[in-house]
């Protein structure tokens, strides 16, 4: 008698799109942290970080776990929460300009914090490939020039760049 085969519920890899909603969603914001073109560009990074970079990459997360993929459902869900709380900060920030001030040491301490959890990340994917390997070691210095440009535009520019690459590479990736 043959074994019954399991009919998979998530037949495709969710994994691609993932990845390219996060790449693409980071060079987004990039091009605005390195200079590349001017805050008047926000908008529109405000609503791929909202459906593309955040719900994007949460619903692939939830079929990576789906699949039994606990590190790409992990990461790729915390991540597309990531997208979706910045894209309400920045909103809320940018529309009342009188939030800004006290939500500066609160930025910078969410993006360190975001460095930590992606350097975790980080370790696992020392058992996993090349690719993912770049793509989290350049988050976590991206996320750390981050956390010191809320305070230091030279450092946010450095952000720019580092995490430009890191987009792309997960562009590569995808």
């Amino acid at each position: 008698m043959a074994p019954v085969v399991k009919d998979e519920w998530v037949r495709g890899d969710p994994g691609p799109f993932g990845l390219l909603c996060f790449g693409m969603t980071t060079c987004m914001l990039m091009f605005i942290t390195t200079e590349w073109t001017t805050k008047g560009f926000l908008p529109t990074v405000f609503c791929y970080a909202m459906f593309y970079g955040g719900l994007g990459q949460f619903v692939a997360g939830v079929l990576e776990l789906i699949k039994g993929n606990t590190f790409g459902g992990t990461a790729f869900a915390s991540y597309g929460a990531f997208w979706m709380g910045w894209f309400l900060l920045e909103y809320l920030t940018w529309t009342d300009k009188a939030l800004y001030a006290g939500v500066q040491s609160g930025k910078s301490l969410w993006c360190g914090l975001w460095a930590v959890l992606t350097f975790g990340f980080f370790i696992v994917t020392c058992r996993k490939n090349g690719c993912l390997m770049t793509i989290f070691s350049t988050l976590v210095i991206t996320f750390a020039l981050l956390s010191g440009g809320v305070w230091d535009p030279r450092c946010e520019q450095a952000a720019g760049y580092v995490g430009f690459f890191c987009g792309s590479s997960a562009i590569y990736a995808a």
